[in-house]
């Protein structure tokens, strides 16, 4: 048994308890893929992220687990561990604020501003890529609130998430969702649901939830990769273009209130952003 170090971090949050608790193990060198697995899932958080020794050209690395799987990218551990790497100097950001992480999805870039708890994080997500698979019919209450010309797609950058667009925020807020029907998903049973904010005025312009029963995640509270393909899916439609950028908020239905910088670069990249805020400083006896 080694002693580790261990954070507990709350990311796309302006304040502790706001966003989405990421497990941290700083020092993950000697852990095989069974202890990690091990720990994730003693943790119980939807995320738990490893930092091992980069290979060359990378920064930083770490390997992300859920309780019941490794993913190749997630956004909330890819912004919580940036502020890790920084914040206990693993890693220093170039001139210009620039890191490369390395994860199972490659490299990825990462952008830095500011420092401390007002560091503001975005790491580049991989390229969406829609895949051409039918969805199974909705159940009723997912078929009432989908907007009129809105039909569920299959979108990944890692993992897998159906995407589906509700016609009205408020209901989007109120669903409950019918999880054993969103389980059955394919694609490991994960679906974001997404709406445009009712009022332009309320600092964030659209609204989403992100349900993964398949994961053993019934809903998780902020959610990186389903925010960066949600953009992809805007992108597709020609309702969003490069160098345009807007706001997500995500988990008030789970008593939080995250929010999500969303970034499209010149070369039509998603970048997904929000701050970070320490919680527990510890020790991880495994």
């Amino acid at each position: 048994m080694n002693a580790r170090r261990y954070l507990q971090l709350d990311v796309f949050a302006a304040r502790p308890g706001a966003g989405n608790p990421l497990g941290v193990v700083l020092d993950a060198e000697g852990l095989d893929d069974a202890a990690m697995q091990a720990i994730a899932a003693w943790l119980n958080l939807s995320e738990t992220v490893f930092f091992l020794p980069p290979e060359a050209g990378a920064d930083y690395r770490i390997r992300i687990f859920t309780p019941k799987m490794e993913l190749p990218f997630a956004g909330h551990p890819s912004v919580g561990a940036a502020w890790a790497a920084v914040e206990y100097g693993l890693a220093t950001p170039d001139d210009q604020g620039g890191l490369l992480q390395q994860c199972a999805a490659g490299l990825l870039p990462v952008r830095v501003h500011g420092g401390g708890r007002f560091r503001l994080l975005h790491v580049r997500s991989p390229r969406a890529q829609h895949r051409d698979l039918a969805a199974p019919p909705l159940p009723p209450g997912l078929a009432a609130l989908a907007h009129p010309d809105a039909a569920p797609a299959l979108w990944n950058n890692g993992p897998d998430w159906w995407l589906l667009e509700a016609g009205d925020e408020a209901a989007l807020r109120r669903y409950r969702p019918e999880l054993a029907a969103i389980a059955a998903l394919p694609g490991n049973g994960k679906l974001a649901v997404f709406a445009a904010a009712a009022r332009p005025d309320v600092g964030y312009q659209y609204v989403v939830r992100a349900f993964a029963p398949g994961v053993g995640i019934d809903e998780d509270p902020v959610t990186g990769s389903a925010n960066a393909l949600v953009a992809a899916h805007l992108l597709a439609q020609g309702r969003l273009g490069p160098g345009q950028q807007y706001r997500a908020s995500q988990g008030r239905e789970r008593g939080r209130n995250g929010e999500v910088h969303v970034q499209l670069d010149a070369e039509g990249h998603v970048w997904i952003g929000g701050e970070v805020q320490p919680v527990i400083d510890g020790r991880l006896d495994w």
